[in-house]
């Protein structure tokens, strides 16, 4: 690694280069017990001669700053605490709005014990006794084979075409989800599927409807991009679709297992639920949170299979089921929003990594 320094000139080089090594060593950047490059390679790599080097060295040691090890070579001293120089920072024009953001609660964190407990019951996380790593590990080698023969190297912020079909087709079959790859969004988890949509629809002051109790880094979410957020009441059936406002625009729900208190959304409330939607031109969030999980009788089909109007954008992921530290979901989103989440996706991170999106869909078609 190359020692960052800046000659001007071809006068006072020996003392430049002392006064910049002392600077960096009083910050703390280069740090107590940092070896220095050798006199003659700093010598060829600065374009100077080796006796500038040498005199900057010798200061150093002079000044107690800089130590020389027989066999080894230089090393800044060890025994000097780092200096530091306080600079006065400047306020920001921004502080207000760094400020509300660093006001929002990043809630479901998860608690670090000091020692392991016997049981686990931290929500969202699957049991690692009973994944495949082996498995896992022949997708991973495949991805990295795949990448390597891919003449590409930029990929479509939509995911990879094999995966997306992979993902349509598993939803359809399990979830009764009409789609196909192209309505599918691959994102890095169920939470930033949500940032897109909110993204591209919610403006400051924007009226949101969620459930109360409702999911929190959802809640959040919203409140952080300007939502003015409508919490609505839940009752055995699910969210009391009456206490929509007029004038939402976007409505976040979990039908399938609501969040946290478990029951599933009946059929009656699911159609009124999309009925006034519809009377508002509302998008519908479907959150369908651990649909895979549940305590008795065949799950319930998605919201989105009774979609009629292009009303709903289903949100799934695979950190619950699979990994938790996968960081891969997915959208099925109506034509009308699925252009503006994909440049928002692309101008975010371009696209999900996509060694792990070629391993999933690999282990997709081993396992389904």
């Amino acid at each position: 690694m190359e020692l960052h320094i800046r000659l001007e000139g071809r006068k006072g080089l020996a003392d430049q280069l002392y006064q910049q090594l002392r600077a960096g060593i009083d910050s703390g950047h280069l740090a107590a017990g940092t070896q220095l490059p050798p006199t003659r390679l700093l010598a060829e790599q600065l374009g100077v001669s080796r006796k500038t080097v040498a005199e900057a060295y010798s200061r150093l040691t002079y000044d107690n700053l800089l130590s020389g090890v027989v066999g080894r070579g230089s090393f800044i001293t060890p025994q000097l605490p780092v200096r530091t120089n306080e600079v006065a920072a400047i306020p920001l024009a921004g502080a207000a709005s760094l400020e509300r953001w660093q006001q929002r609660a990043t809630v479901l964190g998860r608690r670090q014990l000091q020692a392991p407990s016997r049981y686990d019951f931290v929500g969202g996380t699957s049991s690692k006794a009973q994944f495949p790593f082996d498995q896992w590990r022949s997708c991973l080698n495949y991805a990295l084979r795949r990448s390597q023969r891919h003449p590409e190297r930029q990929f479509t912020a939509q995911g990879l075409p094999e995966l997306r079909e992979a993902i349509a087709h598993h939803i359809a079959y399990a979830r009764g989800v009409h789609c196909s790859a192209a309505d599918v969004l691959v994102c890095n988890g169920a939470q930033q599927a949500l940032d897109l949509i909110a993204r591209v629809l919610i403006e400051p002051g924007c009226p949101v409807a969620m459930e109360d109790p409702g999911y929190p880094p959802a809640r959040q979410l919203f409140l952080a991009l300007g939502a003015r957020l409508q919490s609505v009441a839940v009752d055995d059936e699910g969210m009391c679709v009456e206490q929509i406002a007029d004038g939402t625009r976007l409505i976040y729900v979990t039908p399938s297992h609501q969040f946290p208190l478990g029951m599933p959304m009946s059929e009656p409330r699911r159609r009124a639920l999309l009925a006034r939607a519809a009377e508002l031109g509302a998008l519908i969030i479907e959150d369908d949170y651990d649909c895979e999980f549940r305590y008795q009788g065949p799950a319930a089909d998605a919201l989105q299979r009774l979609d009629q109007h292009g009303l709903v954008a289903y949100v799934g992921t695979f950190s619950k089921t699979l990994l938790q530290e996968l960081r891969l979901g997915y959208a099925v989103l109506p034509p009308a929003v699925l252009q503006a989440a994909c440049v928002a996706k692309h101008l975010s991170d371009w696209h999900s990594p996509t060694l792990l999106q070629w391993a999933l869909a690999r282990f997709f078609s081993d396992t389904l």
